[in-house]
């Protein structure tokens, strides 16, 4: 059931997402789906209750056959070439509207002409249309696996770019990505920024002697340059996050670099409130964390890439440097020891991500285009 222009009817909603393998960003995104929507399934091609860590439990989720592979519900990376095989097997036709929510395969559900398609957009497929050799290194596959990952790129692709068309609205979830979706779908797309909890964060009056990154230890959040940064600095530097570079990361570390793993949300908040600056090397399509640095009042060190240059004001918000490297990380923290920043302005300046807005948004765009798809 929805509401639209005040009146209630009664409109069949099916929710699409990549992989519920994980907690980030993209399944932020899903629960305010499910709370706009709460009694729309979900279909997803792989399903970890495990690392999902209880958020979602309780829908109805439905998965595809790969859900069935050995290890598939922990390294479905493997299995790209039947993902898209997988998420066309998916029946809508008894839903007047699908809302997909996709960085790779969920766009490319098969819909009828009834049924209105509406994908928010986080990237276009990063490993069919950048560096897919990046792909395999990022992820850490084994040999035979990396050899054979750049022979199924060319298939990709094309499906990628076919299964576009079958989108009836993109949002995109920043200017960054909206150009993304022009050059590689030659499609249009209403940008509506991703949600985050803004009243879980709050400005602290002290703050600690330590610079902080958060985010999953993987290759292309660089994590590295900024250890190395930091070793040089021999500033305290502390990282919250898992994932598969940990080990890597640890023999680079020198004595001032801690690592916190995963903590609890409240502690996450008092963490973001009390670091001296939230550092931020990698190119995002959008970077939720450093927007929860920025709703904490805390300012940013990053990298001049991807959406970030959107949200802040150099010398106001936070510094930019232009080159991923060790250097620049370590001369941008000399130029952000000279300046004063204003948290309170700075905390201001995020509350347009909110959670409400975001949800208000989403909300009167899909049936703002059910009325148009239905007239």
């Amino acid at each position: 059931m929805c509401y639209v222009l005040g009146v209630t009817c009664y409109v069949k909603i099916a929710l699409v997402h990549d992989y519920l393998v994980q907690y980030g960003g993209a399944e932020r995104v899903l629960e305010c789906f499910c709370e706009l929507y709460p009694d729309a399934p979900i279909y997803t091609l792989v399903y970890n209750k495990k690392m999902m860590h209880g958020v979602l439990e309780n829908k109805d989720i439905r998965t595809s056959f790969i859900q069935k592979f050995p290890f598939a519900s922990s390294k479905h990376r493997i299995f790209p070439q039947v993902m898209p095989i997988a998420i066309e097997q998916f029946n809508f036709s008894k839903y007047d509207i699908v809302l997909s929510d996709s960085s790779s395969f969920a766009k490319g559900v098969i819909t009828g002409p009834e049924t209105l398609h509406i994908c928010y957009m986080h990237t276009p497929m990063r490993y069919a249309w950048d560096d897919c050799h990046k792909y395999t290194q990022d992820f850490y596959f084994p040999g035979f696996i990396k050899k054979l990952v750049p022979l199924a790129m060319n298939y990709l692709r094309l499906w990628d770019r076919i299964s576009a068309e079958r989108v009836d609205r993109f949002i995109a979830n920043s200017r960054f990505v909206a150009k993304r979706i022009k050059k590689y779908y030659k499609k249009e797309s209403e940008i509506i920024h991703p949600p985050v909890n803004f009243d879980d964060f709050f400005v602290n009056e002290k703050t600690g002697n330590y610079f902080l990154m958060v985010g999953r230890l993987i290759a292309y959040k660089r994590f590295d340059i900024a250890i190395k940064a930091f070793n040089r600095l021999k500033l305290p530097l502390k990282i919250i996050g898992r994932g598969p570079e940990l080990k890597r990361l640890q023999k680079i570390a020198g004595p001032t670099i801690e690592f916190l793993g995963r903590v609890p949300d409240e502690d996450l908040a008092k963490y973001y409130s009390q670091c001296r600056a939230f550092i931020f090397p990698q190119e995002e399509d959008f970077g939720i964390v450093a927007i929860e640095a920025l709703a904490s009042g805390r300012p940013l060190i990053a990298f001049r890439g991807g959406d970030i240059p959107e949200h802040i004001e150099e010398n106001k918000d936070g510094i930019f440097f232009d080159n991923q490297t060790a250097e620049d990380i370590v001369a941008a923290v000399g130029r952000f020891e000279k300046i004063e920043f204003d948290s309170v302005s700075i905390r201001e300046k995020a509350r347009k991500f909110d959670k409400s807005a975001f949800k208000n948004k989403i909300k009167d765009y899909v049936e703002k285009e059910y009325i148009k798809h239905k007239n």
